[in-house]
């Protein structure tokens, strides 16, 4: 199959670890916890009516302190299709009002900054290849947390993401009518690189207005993201000195989780230190991804070592797999990833329903893979050529998905570098 259709397919959806990361204010009257209960289960499952593959398994969640300090109810949320599974797949809700929201997250801790906020549609599930393979994920924005009120910033740079007043304030068009945002964490941030980060993002919306579209524009072609291997990052340079208001030549395009990965790659970069050595052609060497982009398919599912990687085209295969289900349900259920439900494509909308359908024979290629690694044995040696073949014919890239689905390596992987935290599901 040609790169260019399953690299489309895979990334157009948009349009340490421990509680010490965790800034709690203790308030006992408003202690709270991620508590399970059978009929709020039910209640949760028949809300967000989504496949089970669009859940995260259990290894994929940041280690939280047993008290939260925030008014929002906490659900521990285990999707109805693991039960009797040996995995443990499911979400952690935060059913949250939108008033006040920024300041709760922040007092609660369970948004800090340099956390990944993810647009996450789960009404996608069951739409056929496309919605489900994206995990129902559509955007990307980073958060920071400024004079208490948990913010966010995004590209576009503008009204419809920021809000009006570009205050960032999960108020602006897009958020407000969202239902469901996922939370994701970058590993071991330091006081120092979230202050770092906390920096270039307030410069950065500062300057909004003057530099979008004309400097950096918003880039709708997710098939190509500027990362090379081996190639210097200068569009991070770029975006730093747009940030510091040095008005560098030329002009830049991203997409919504190239941007984001972009001023994560900055947090070793104190912009009050550090501004005159972005004026150089070289780029300064506190520059450094935060994650290694992903690649079409990876190695985990055919090798299970510690280096293993997992790709951009594989989130719902490691979630099968985490629930170590029957070999007849595994093949169902992998099955159904590649069927499309009609009711579930009607609530999706007439943009993403023509997507989807126009991508769906497009995705075949992967069905034949998912089977055969999801069976494991002796077809890993299947798994590992047609990976092979897949990783040579599509780049590398950082999608909207791919910070979702690098939490469902192993704790231990070595190229896990995010921990899922929680999904908001406003009222």
């Amino acid at each position: 199959m040609s790169g260019k259709p399953f690299a489309a397919l895979l990334l157009r959806a948009a349009a340490v670890t421990a509680a010490a990361g965790l800034a709690i204010t203790a308030a006992p009257l408003w202690a709270a916890e991620f508590t399970y209960n059978e009929k709020t289960n039910q209640d949760m499952a028949r809300r967000l009516d989504m496949p089970v593959y669009l859940a995260v398994p259990a290894s994929a969640r940041l280690t939280l302190p047993k008290s939260i300090n925030t008014t929002d109810r906490l659900v521990e949320f285990k999707h109805p299709d693991a039960k009797g599974a040996q995995g443990d797949v499911g979400l952690r809700l935060v059913v949250a009002k939108r008033a006040g929201f920024g300041q709760r997250m922040a007092k609660s801790g369970l948004i800090q900054t340099g956390d990944i906020i993810l647009t996450f549609r789960p009404e996608w599930g069951g739409g056929g290849a496309y919605p489900n393979i994206q995990m129902g994920v559509s955007h990307t924005g980073i958060a920071y947390v400024q004079n208490g009120v948990a913010r966010q910033l995004d590209i576009p740079l503008n009204a419809e993401y920021l809000g009006g007043n570009y205050g960032g304030n999960f108020d602006s068009e897009h958020y407000r009518t969202l239902k469901y945002i996922h939370i994701i964490r970058p590993r071991g941030l330091t006081d120092a690189q979230r202050a770092a980060i906390l920096a270039w993002a307030t410069r950065i919306n500062q300057q909004a207005r003057k530099i979008y579209p004309s400097q950096i524009s918003f880039n709708d072609d997710y098939n190509a993201p500027k990362y090379r291997s081996g190639r210097p990052l200068d569009f991070v340079q770029h975006l730093a000195r747009l940030g510091l208001g040095q008005n560098p030549p030329g002009q830049t395009s991203m997409f919504c989780s190239e941007f984001v990965w972009s001023v994560l790659a900055l947090r070793n970069c104190d912009p009050a230190k550090t501004g005159d050595s972005f004026k150089t052609s070289r780029i300064p060497s506190c520059v450094s991804p935060i994650m290694e982009p992903l690649p079409a398919t990876g190695t985990y599912m055919s090798t299970r070592t510690s280096r293993a990687k997992v790709g951009l085209g594989e989130g719902p295969l490691m979630v099968i797999d985490a629930l170590k289900l029957p070999a007849e349900k595994r093949d169902a259920l992998v099955n159904s990833i590649f069927a499309e439900d009609p009711k579930a494509t009607a609530r999706m909308s007439s943009g993403h329903q023509t997507i989807a359908k126009t991508m769906a024979p497009r995705f075949m290629p992967l069905k034949d893979y998912y089977r055969n690694a999801a069976a494991g044995g002796w077809r890993r040696a299947q798994t590992l050529v047609a990976s092979t073949a897949f990783r040579s014919a599509v780049p590398d890239n950082y999608s909207p998905t791919s910070y979702l689905i690098n939490t469902t390596l192993p704790r231990t992987n070595r190229n896990r570098t995010m921990d899922y935290v929680a999904t908001v599901m406003f009222e």
